[in-house]
């Protein structure tokens, strides 16, 4: 994290809206943080304000803030960033204090916060505070509820932290742009009593997706269903950080959908239960155990669970091709087609082409050439070869012996004698194979093959 303490100083100064912070004083701004690098960053106990369990926001970071008679201020800056989706990978997208997703905002019920928005894009923008109970004119939708942000200025958002719960912060100005350059972030309410709700892990992160031709470097904003990059705060694996936790911790994982479309997100290994969403906290006796929850457009869910089995769990979207990096919509499957011989012909005419899904094989092990800025579609390696995912894939990794606290990736998991999966090399009975095709569900009774004939009519007079 580095400091902007000349934030506002030369040619290219900030030009701060009088009138909107009149009231609050010009010359009182709160220092603007700026993250540079994507690693999960583990917020340290509040040193000012009330008290409250920080939130672990994965491959991100909460935003400082400062106490101002009483009042907790905040400053963001939305501005052009550059967010490396994993390492290889570089996209130029919009964001807020250096990063996409921008910093998760932590406040406590009934905190009057104040926020401060600077605005360093080429164009309007507004803040919404997504789920909020707040005064209208605070509530960011540029023309209906204030005017947009020009670029230079900074207007100020100032309520009171009425409900604990998860929430977001994203734009209403320019939507199809904005959202598509990754202006996002995360805000987590706690409640004024620490031990209610309480929890030993708490991981925050958003789901966003994005269009990026191969071999470019910024995401195509008109797309409206065919995206080809699908990130957990804007990494994706094997660019997204584990979820370390101790063996008998309960464990909060609270996802935001920010996306297009609906995310089933799984996890192996453990059942849970969705205690929380946008509108506030599940009652206990409403709730049920689930391993994968559907988390729709513009929705929050929070699930918890007690981690209770050692080992490397996966943690995903269930759609198949969340689970990839960018890769063509149009590639033919060729499962059954009997090629040989053709690669090498075409190999003549196009150097390093590679025959796919020839018998519906791997891809992660490909060493196609790629362009430059370019992530293979499946990668990754685990212990036992390649795990072959990409996108919104994570592992969540158990250990008895991860310390209370203790976030550092405890690297493999090592298994107990006997309780991996192994070939087998002794003798197979012959396995039993069904070949009626379900025609046995609904035999004729005792009545024999009857030969249908089908006559087309001819003309209206016989319809």
């Amino acid at each position: 994290m580095i400091s902007r303490r000349d934030f506002f100083k030369g040619a290219g100064a900030v030009a701060v809206s009088t009138a909107a912070v009149s009231r609050v004083g010009a010359a009182s701004l709160p220092e603007a943080m700026v993250m540079d690098n994507a690693k999960t960053h583990v917020p340290p106990l509040p040193a000012t304000g009330r008290p409250f369990n920080p939130v672990v926001t994965l491959n991100g970071w909460s935003l400082p803030w400062r106490m101002n008679n009483g009042v907790k201020e905040f400053h963001l800056v939305a501005e052009p960033v550059v967010r490396e989706f994993a390492p290889g990978m570089k996209v130029n997208l919009w964001g807020y204090n250096g990063q996409s997703p921008g910093p998760t905002i932590e406040v406590v019920e009934g905190d009057r916060v104040r926020i401060f928005v600077t605005n360093k894009l080429p164009e309007h923008t507004s803040v919404h505070w997504h789920g909020q109970r707040l005064p209208n004119g605070m509530d960011g939708v540029t023309g209906l509820t204030q005017p947009g942000i020009p670029p230079g200025k900074t207007f100020v958002y100032e309520f009171v932290a009425k409900r604990p719960g998860t929430f977001m912060y994203h734009p209403h100005a320019d939507e199809m742009t904005q959202m598509a350059m990754g202006m996002m972030g995360f805000w987590v309410t706690h409640p004024k009593d620490i031990t209610r709700f309480a929890v030993d892990r708490d991981f925050v992160f958003l789901l966003s997706a994005y269009d990026i031709e191969p071999g470019s470097y910024t995401p195509k904003v008109n797309t409206m269903l065919d995206f080809n990059l699908w990130t957990f705060n804007s990494r994706v694996f094997p660019g997204i950080d584990s979820m370390p936790v101790r063996q008998g911790d309960r464990v909060r994982i609270r996802v935001g959908n920010l996306t297009m479309t609906n995310h089933p997100i799984h996890l192996h290994g453990h059942e849970f239960e969705v205690t929380g969403t946008d509108g506030g906290w599940t009652p206990p006796g409403s709730r049920w155990p689930e391993v994968t929850t559907d988390v729709a457009v513009g929705q929050m869910r929070a699930i918890e669970f007690i981690a209770t089995d050692p080992g490397d769990w996966a943690f995903h979207c269930h759609k198949s091709h969340h689970t990839m990096n960018a890769m063509g919509h149009d590639v033919p499957t060729l499962i059954g087609v009997d090629h040989r011989g053709i690669a090498e012909k075409i190999n003549k005419i196009v150097p390093d082409y590679m025959v796919m899904g020839d018998k519906g094989g791997s891809m992660g092990g490909m060493e196609m050439p790629i362009p430059e800025n370019t992530l293979p579609m499946m990668t990754g390696d685990g212990p036992f070869g390649g795990v072959e995912m990409g996108g919104m894939f994570t592992v969540l990794k158990v250990r008895k012996d991860q310390k209370r606290g203790d976030y550092s990736d405890p690297g493999w998991y090592k298994h107990p004698a006997g309780t991996v999966a192994y070939e087998w090399t002794g003798q197979l009975p012959e396995p039993v194979r069904n070949n009626d095709a379900g025609r046995s569900l609904m035999p004729a009774a005792n009545k024999p093959d009857v030969e249908l004939q089908v006559r087309k009519p001819a003309g209206h007079g016989e319809h």
